[in-house]
């Protein structure tokens, strides 16, 4: 792996950064408190080629690769986790899917708007009773036959889905393939067959519940989707009939990427403040930097962002090379976000007092963090993940 960036990856290293402190960070603490959609950001980051990073340039996307994706996340999640979630998952969880098993015909109309910005996706595989286990999953679509050929037909439910209430098309995943039995919900004998669903806003059959009230990066919003006999066709099937489970398990193993940059960003962000209120803050006559208590910890801190952003980086430059990245995307996620939380808490502790008040931005960045350690396969599902890939020798 190299670790010398490119001029083009320093280039929207760079841009993203200058772009996260003159107009993200800024507004970072009025879009947590109000839970306000930052629309004029997107605006702005679809300008700057940032909602489809790695996707070519001829289906709207800046070209660029998985590393320059990479450098991007840790900066705008730097500035607002709410706009890094976004942000990944319009880029890992929606467009990287349509763009790697779309038609030529689903990527003119499912990516390129996408990716240039213009319209918003999402990625729909958690329900209410089904969540790392998707085996156990309710969803479900029938094939029927209609007028025109075959048809389907989608009924179920997901939820917490990230830019649900704003997305213009949701990935579904639904069975339908069930061995005999088969019941939502339970532990199943016999393997079910998924397939992913590409669905339009305004479909027939679609609702949206109200955003969902969280603890952290409120102006990221979720939702609830329900889908109640929503009639598709063969041309909605990304990947093709029954390979859902493949669609879903390659796709995570990118978005596992960014949100590990996304924890990146936060806890970086907190290390910094950190920094600059050691160095102001006083006790006993000198800032507290000079205590050897707060050097250990900004020590143990800095030790662990750069750990962190070197797991980061393997995992991107193995997507870059098109090799298997499963285990390297998991452990970075498991480190990074488990860091985060701890680089957050320790930033509070050399703040005091002030790192628990609102006036400060470390609360804010303390509850941002929490999340990363659950969305995207928690981290118990990283240690499976990663010790399956272990065993296997």
């Amino acid at each position: 792996m190299d670790l010398e960036l490119t001029e083009e990856q320093r280039m929207i290293r760079d841009t993203a950064r200058e772009f996260a402190k003159a107009e993200v960070e800024p507004k970072a603490k009025e879009l947590d408190e109000k839970g306000r959609w930052p629309t004029e950001i997107l605006a702005k980051m679809a300008e700057l080629g940032l909602m489809g990073v790695g996707i070519p340039t001829e289906y709207g996307g800046a070209g660029m690769d998985a590393m320059s994706y990479a450098l991007a996340m840790e900066e705008i999640s730097a500035g607002c986790a709410s706009c890094g979630v976004i942000m990944s998952v319009n880029n890992s969880l929606y467009c990287d899917p349509v763009y790697k098993f779309g038609t030529d015909a689903q990527k003119e109309r499912w990516l390129t708007p996408y990716a240039a910005g213009k319209k918003l996706g999402c990625f729909g595989l958690t329900e209410p009773m089904s969540g790392s286990d998707a085996q156990t999953m309710g969803t479900f679509a029938e094939r029927v036959p209609g007028g025109n050929g075959d048809k389907w037909i989608l009924n179920g439910s997901k939820n917490w889905i990230t830019n649900g209430p704003h997305a213009d098309t949701v990935i579904v995943f639904a069975i339908t393939d069930k061995p005999e039995g088969w019941s939502p919900g339970a532990l199943n004998k016999g393997k079910v067959k998924h397939t992913a669903f590409l669905v339009d806003a305004g479909t027939k059959g679609w609702t949206r519940e109200k955003p969902d009230e969280k603890m952290g990066i409120h102006a990221a919003h979720s939702c609830t989707l329900f889908f109640e006999n929503v009639e598709l066709s063969d041309e909605n099937c990304l990947g093709g009939a029954g390979n859902g489970f493949k669609v879903a398990m390659a796709t995570l193993d990118g978005g596992r990427i960014g949100i590990a940059c996304q924890a990146l960003g936060i806890a970086r962000a907190a290390y910094e403040k950190a920094i600059d209120y050691a160095k102001e803050r006083k006790s006993f006559g000198v800032p507290i930097a000079s205590h050897q208590a707060i050097q250990f910890m900004l020590a143990d801190m800095a030790t662990e962002l750069d750990a962190a952003r070197l797991l980061i980086w393997r995992a991107a430059s193995l997507k870059d090379k098109g090799q298997r990245h499963t285990s390297e995307s998991a452990i970075a996620k498991l480190f990074a976000s488990e860091m985060a939380t701890r680089v957050t808490h320790k930033a509070i502790q050399i703040f005091g007092g002030y790192g628990y008040s609102k006036e400060y931005s470390l609360e804010r960045h303390y509850r941002d963090a929490r999340i990363t350690e659950i969305y995207e396969g928690t981290s118990e599902i990283q240690r499976i993940v990663i010790a399956a890939n272990a065993l296997k020798g």
